[in-house]
């Protein structure tokens, strides 16, 4: 049965969520899809209850929130982007209900639906993390990377939600964005790879408060990240080079996994 819709939010999620700052809620512990189409999800309108058998582009936005809760435990695993709830989309839903307090079913019906939202912020991006957080460091913003300009924000905001899971599994600490979207010029001036998931918009180098390196990548290897660089340094580089085939990265890149 369909149910109706939420209404939209009058306050930025953001702000709400921040000033809560120090407050630590209980935790619970591959097609690519038309950029484009899914650009714009700020105060998503969820029209239906969905569950497994369900399919259709508002799967995709449900799958795109839930990334970041991929596995229970340190696995090369992802949710797809197909639009296709599966049993590996079910068992992320039922981590994401478990981490929020909800009943842990796997139906995405209203409660659901409105901690998915709780995670929006108004300009399209979500709770914990800004735009421009992710902008390149020579001011280019989101321009002159690999691909377009909408399609290095549109990979930033899938980039964003996984790491919204890393924030909760990681107790709410803070996350500091190192590095996240390169345009072509600034990723060579810092010695990066020439193909590298930052001129995508689909990687970051974070720091996560109050956790070394070795304990952020061992929280990354259950959020559904295809590239984690070694926790030998002061960083963790987080990417998801698997669901991107096109952009010629297509293998898992864990350099020191400790699976």
């Amino acid at each position: 049965m369909n149910e109706s819709r939420p209404s939209a939010r009058g306050i930025d999620r953001r702000t709400l969520f921040r000033s809560a700052a120090g407050v630590t809620a209980a935790l619970g512990v591959a097609s690519v899809v038309n950029l484009a189409s899914a650009g714009s999800a700020s105060a998503y309108g969820w029209s239906r209850t969905l569950q497994q058998g369900s399919s259709g582009s508002d799967v995709v936005e449900l799958q795109i929130r839930v990334g970041g809760w991929a596995a229970a435990s340190a696995q090369q695993t992802y949710v797809a982007w197909d639009g296709a709830f599966g049993p590996a989309t079910a068992a992320a839903v039922t981590r994401f209900q478990s981490a929020y307090g909800l009943g842990a079913d796997g139906v995405v019906g209203p409660q659901t639906q409105s901690a998915l939202n709780s995670l929006e912020a108004s300009d399209g991006s979500t709770a914990h993390f800004n735009w421009s957080e992710f902008y390149s460091k020579d001011g280019a913003a989101f321009n002159n990377g690999k691909v377009a300009a909408a399609t290095v924000k549109e990979n930033v905001r899938r980039l964003m939600y996984k790491l919204e899971a890393v924030r909760k599994k990681a107790g709410n600490s803070a996350i500091t964005i190192n590095s996240g979207f390169r345009s072509i010029s600034h990723n060579a001036a810092s010695g990066g790879a020439s193909n590298s998931m930052h001129l995508y918009g689909v990687a970051a180098d974070i720091v996560v408060s109050g956790h070394s390196t070795l304990q952020t990548y061992r929280i990354a290897e259950t959020c559904g990240f295809s590239g984690l660089e070694a926790y030998s340094n002061s960083w963790q580089h987080v990417d998801s080079r698997v669901q991107y085939p096109s952009y010629g990265s297509g293998s898992w890149w864990w350099e020191s996994g400790v699976a």
